[in-house]
């Protein structure tokens, strides 16, 4: 399943800037970045659920935001990017 996962981690303490730098490195290891803090994590029920569990231990739910969006069905799914990223297509060709 895709998984979109969203934060807003509060940065006005130190503790909360490393708070955002460990949410964000556990992002990376699940998925791509594809804006400042939305990742798009290709993941397997067992990994979503790792996934959360991880970061819900990462966040404070006093001060921060966590949204995930699971996408079961990618029938249909469609992405429109504008503007200059560009996301990896995991599924297509890999060309060197």
């Amino acid at each position: 399943m895709l998984v979109i996962v969203c934060y807003d981690v509060s940065t006005e303490t130190r503790v909360g800037r490393r708070r955002l730098r460990r949410v964000a490195k556990v992002c990376e290891s699940m998925g791509q970045r594809v804006q400042k803090s939305v990742f798009e994590c290709q993941v397997d029920r067992a990994q979503f659920e790792m996934l959360e569990r991880t970061l819900l231990k990462e966040i404070n739910a006093d001060e921060d935001n966590l949204r995930f969006y699971r996408i079961a069905d990618l029938k249909g799914y469609e992405v429109r990017e504008h503007g200059r990223f560009r996301a990896t297509d995991f599924d297509g060709p890999l060309v060197l």
